[in-house]
């Protein structure tokens, strides 16, 4: 096994074991796509990697990370993603779009704009989360949710996977890293309820077992569904790799496919020491311990880097962000760097020949 090996799971059939990660592009207008998603994510598809993940999606308004956040909350916002599905799988790979709540990180700028809150004056809303503590304690307090609000929120996760449904996409990620709303349910960082939606494991993980019971319902059973998680929240007292050991039986016993194994974000002061592959370890650990097929994320740039992280038997698929925002061929590059035959399309044929 090795990383331009093909991988089957369910119906689905990826070229090789690289993914474009899913990354925010805040390129969107009233959270529908542009031609910006065409030629960002098309360019990748065209690129070489086996699947293509369209960026965190919102599932409804008062889910985004900004104002310029991509959304599938209505449905028209169906056809403009339709576009890049059909495109993505035009060219070979497999279109995929990751389903997000920001929680109480939502109603931010830009990243190159500050990224700070924005209040209501400057075009932001009032953020929410499972209990009214703010990401930033200078910050003002998100609202909590209300039963009745965690129940609409459930609602509209499975009504975007439907939409992400009809506007093609093979693959639907459930975000529950970076400290977004799934996130902030799981860590007792951020989650200090006291009903059945707080307080022990069992009870922290709920709110994402609903989510991932709503998305699977709407999912066809030949489509795969991922599941992105922190592994670990790099702080005392918080979401740790064996809680993800443990999560990862829970989902997997409810039709998710694959754990994307990210780390962090859910608390600003957060430990946490960046070195090449420095998440791997965590993709390995819930691959092994769980049986679980794992993607491995995080400062991987070497394509004998990539591939040793498949062929040690580590992960089943390599997610890349940052390198393919560099080189949106690298796929193309590793296969030659490894001595790997790979389908290029015929419009670019003389340049790798």
């Amino acid at each position: 096994m090795h990383l331009f090996d093909p991988l089957e799971i369910r119906g689905v059939r990826f070229r090789n074991r690289i993914a474009v990660s899913p990354m925010c592009q805040y390129a969107s207008e009233d959270g529908f796509a542009t031609d910006w998603h065409l030629v960002h994510l098309g360019s990748r598809a065209v690129g070489g990697a086996g699947l293509v993940i369209a960026e965190a999606t919102a599932v409804e308004p008062r889910g985004r990370i900004s104002p310029g956040y991509l959304g599938l909350w209505k449905d028209e916002q169906i056809p403009g993603l339709a576009c890049v599905a059909d495109f993505i799988r035009s060219v070979g790979s497999v279109p995929g779009i990751q389903l997000a709540h920001a929680g109480r990180k939502a109603s931010s700028a830009r990243p190159w704009e500050g990224g700070k809150l924005l209040y209501p004056a400057q075009g932001g809303w009032e953020p929410v989360a499972p209990s009214a503590l703010p990401f930033d304690e200078r910050d003002p307090a998100p609202m909590a949710l209300t039963q009745f609000d965690i129940a609409g929120i459930v609602n509209a996760f499975a009504d975007a996977a439907r939409r992400a449904l009809q506007a093609g996409f093979q693959v639907v990620e459930i975000h529950g890293a970076h400290g977004y709303l799934c996130h902030e349910f799981l860590s007792p960082l951020s989650n200090r309820r006291t009903d059945e939606y707080g307080g022990p494991f069992e009870n922290r993980i709920r709110f994402l077992l609903e989510v991932t019971r709503a998305v699977r319902a709407e999912w066809p059973q030949h489509l795969p569904v991922f599941l992105r998680i922190s592994a670990t929240d790099w702080a005392d007292g918080g979401w740790t790799p064996d809680d993800s050991v443990a999560l990862a039986y829970e989902v997997g016993a409810l039709g998710v496919d694959l754990i994307d194994c990210s780390s962090g974000g859910l608390v600003p002061w957060a430990k946490i020491q960046p070195a090449p592959g420095y998440q791997v370890p965590f993709a390995e650990k819930i691959r092994k311990e769980s049986g679980m097929m794992t993607g491995a994320v995080g400062l991987i740039t070497e394509p004998a880097q990539a591939d040793a992280i498949v062929r040690q038997g580590r992960a089943d698929l390599v997610f890349l962000a940052r390198e393919l925002l560099r080189d949106p061929y690298w796929p193309l590059h590793a296969a030659k760097a490894l001595g790997q035959n790979v389908d290029v399309t015929v419009r670019y044929g003389r340049a790798w020949a």
